[in-house]
């Protein structure tokens, strides 16, 4: 396992001091991508929003009634094409164009919990992402390392999770390179753990 040091803005609010039987919401994210080097699409949430508030994340929601399939993914899968559709104006022909990529577990001790599958997409030709003014107030192209810069200067927000998942993108040099090594590939669920350390909020994940 590997334990990482964060700060309460790279967390949930409330995170550590949530109920332990929280609820835990299935939803599902999508990282679109475009252009070589790639860029990756991140929206800023709104500031009334009950979840992570002003953070830039994936566009991605909740599953709803009428996402429901044969099975977890293919439910997962419907979620992630209607969010993107929804949040983002870009609407992608059907679920054969999403690459799993991820899954992620919100802790136990954040008050709302989700099961979130990540799927990589590319931006279809002809498509110009617009942000729906509910949900997200910004959208912005990034390459992952200025994404990451920018959180590191503390001009970006985000949470944890984005963060390992922008940096996992990190590795690869174009997006065939990286949509050829995650399709097939065994995608672990990660249940990442709080805990605290001499006044020091800690992430701990599994290997």
């Amino acid at each position: 396992m590997s334990t990482h040091n964060v700060r309460d803005d790279q967390l949930p609010r409330g995170a550590g001091t949530g109920p332990a039987d929280a609820a835990i919401t299935p939803s599902a994210s999508v990282i679109l991508l475009r252009g070589q080097p790639f860029e990756v699409l991140l929206m800023r949430r709104a500031e009334k929003s009950s979840f992570v508030p002003g953070a830039w994340v994936f566009p991605g929601g909740i599953v709803e009634a009428e996402d429901r399939g044969a099975d977890e993914q293919a439910t997962a899968r419907a979620c992630a094409v209607r969010e993107l559709a929804e949040e983002a104006g870009v609407r992608l022909p059907g679920i054969s164009g999403l690459v799993w990529t991820a899954r992620w577990i919100t802790p136990v001790g954040v008050p709302k919990r989700f099961d979130t599958w990540f799927f990589l997409a590319e931006l279809p030709a002809g498509q110009t992402p617009a942000v729906d003014d509910r949900e997200g107030v910004e959208l912005r192209w990034f390459t992952p390392v200025a994404a990451l810069e920018g959180h590191r200067r503390g001009e970006l927000a985000m949470v944890f999770p984005t963060i390992k998942t922008l940096e996992s993108l990190l590795p690869w040099p174009s997006i065939p390179a990286l949509f050829a090594a995650r399709q097939g590939a065994t995608i672990p669920t990660t249940r990442p753990v709080i805990v605290t350390e001499n006044g020091q909020k800690k992430v701990v994940l599994p290997d």
